[in-house]
Order: structure tokens, then sequence, then C-alpha cells
């Protein structure tokens, strides 16, 4: 089967299915092909675009989903303002996320060698645990905590 948008002399637009474009063409001619709405003969092709399905072997890309302004972001009323703060920091830690790269629960070893000169200096992300931080932050190895839980990207769909 294929499906073709088709669209009258009056300018109304549909859907038409044929078994192939031989199969439109030849009703078409006998003028079988008429327009639902007006009921008039005088049909043609609709500019449509076309089905491409996504490459079965592609990896998705790794995106933190911001606040939308309809998902409640407190058990409680927020005020436009701080709504459209929270929004915008939640974009703002997804377009920093893209040049990161995820390290896991190395967070803390990854970045104490980058801290110490032992490896190349990277924007990374992962998990640590609260005394793995209170550690790095003793030693002065700069860190901070994301605003919004991250998904490790083996658990994102």
């Amino acid at each position: 089967m294929i499906v073709f948008d088709l669209s009258c002399a009056d300018g109304h637009r549909f859907e038409g299915w044929f078994g192939s474009s031989a199969d439109y063409a030849d009703q078409q001619a006998r003028g079988l092909v008429a327009c639902p709405h007006c009921g008039t003969a005088e049909v043609s092709k609709a500019p449509m675009a076309p089905a491409v399905p996504a490459k079965g072997n592609a990896r998705p890309e790794r995106s933190i989903p911001a606040p939308e302004a309809s998902r409640q972001l407190a058990n409680a009323p927020m005020s436009p303002q701080v709504q459209q703060a929270l929004t915008a920091l939640a974009k703002a830690q997804a377009d920093a996320l893209k040049t990161s790269t995820w390290v896991g629960d190395r967070f803390a070893d990854e970045t104490r060698a980058m801290h110490y000169g032992e490896r190349d200096e990277a924007p990374i992300h992962g998990q640590a645990t609260l005394a793995e931080a209170k550690a790095l932050i003793d030693e002065g190895v700069p860190v901070a905590p994301l605003p919004f839980p991250v998904a490790p990207p083996d658990k994102l769909n």
C-alpha cells in the first residue's frame, strides 16, 4: 500500500490509499479519484514529506529534558519568573552536558587526576558520594553539583 496526500481544485486536502503508484494513475485516468469534501474529480497529488525511518544502528543522542512550562516543578504554586528561571537553568545544564563526558562513579578520581595534572582537563560529569565530594572540596578541586538529576547513559531509553 502507498499513501498519497491529495488536493482538489478547490484546495481541499485529503489522503488516498492505493496499491501502487500505477493503481493511483489508473484510477485517476478513469475518474475514480474524487474529493471527499466536494466530490470533484479534479484531484492531484499534493506535496508531501517522505517518511524516512531512523537508521537501526544509530546511537541515540544523549539529552537532558528541560522542564516545560506545563510540567509542575514544585508541590506549591510558583511565580512565572521562578518557573522561567528554572527552565533556563535546565536548558543551560543540557547545553553544557552536550560537550561533557559521562564518567560515572569514577568522577572523583577523574576530577582529582585533572586537578593534579595527571590527565588532560576536559569537561566531565558523573556520580560522587557526599564524602567524595567533600574530600574534593577540601583538597581545592573545583567541583559543583548539577542542579537537575542526570541519568547515566546506559539507563536512558
